[in-house]
């Protein structure tokens, strides 16, 4: 909820932490009001939770937005589960971009757990086909727009869902402005894959 991205002149804000801000107009919070906008206007219904689950504390973050999706999914079925993120590397020389049209703005990647890790999660192969579908749309309307797919042997929530899976956008490097920008050409690539299912 907090992770945020390198300050510029429009966007200016008070950092709690490094590279962290409270303030959910600054950080990657904003990114996913841009996603539920666009999405919306595609005509997808989109709950955006925005509960702080990494502050105070970024330990233990996983355990508690659990307990908040599984609240969500108590009342609302639904087996797609974005978790918004940015890349956490601290090297604000490290600004993952793509030139569309003549916007550039911030690179995507799927991080997708595995039972790897011992931990039951029966749902992770169908989540990495979900990543697959949407990676092979973008490669095709998009180009460049997604870095490789990361597998990682941690299953950060996606036994929830059997399309669930961590989109992090940009990297500290990255501006508000270029992650924002993204979220046009993400929607889009959500909207073709998902009449497609």
């Amino acid at each position: 909820t907090c992770e945020s991205y390198t300050p510029t002149e429009q966007y200016q804000y008070e950092q709690t932490g490094n590279f962290r801000t409270t303030d959910l107009n600054y950080s990657v919070s904003r990114v996913g009001d841009e996603l539920t906008d666009y999405l919306n206007k595609y005509g997808f219904n989109v709950i955006h939770d925005k509960t702080y689950h990494d502050y105070p504390a970024y330990s233990g973050s996983y355990n508690r937005s659990k307990t908040t999706v599984e609240n969500i999914l108590k009342s609302n079925n639904s087996d797609i589960i974005i978790d918004l993120h940015r890349d956490a590397i601290g090297d604000t020389s490290y600004a993952p971009s793509v030139k569309i049209g003549d916007e550039v703005v911030s690179q995507l990647m799927f991080v997708i757990g595995t039972d790897g890790g011992g931990l039951e999660h029966p749902n992770w192969k169908e989540n990495l086909k979900f990543a697959i579908k949407v990676q092979e749309k973008a490669n095709e309307l998009y180009p460049g727009l997604f870095r490789p797919i990361l597998l990682r042997n941690s299953r950060y929530n996606q036994q929830l869902g059997k399309a669930a899976c961590i989109i992090e956008v940009g990297a500290t490097g990255n501006t508000l402005e270029q992650s924002m920008g993204s979220m046009k050409y993400l929607s889009k690539i959500l909207d073709e894959v998902l009449k497609s299912l």
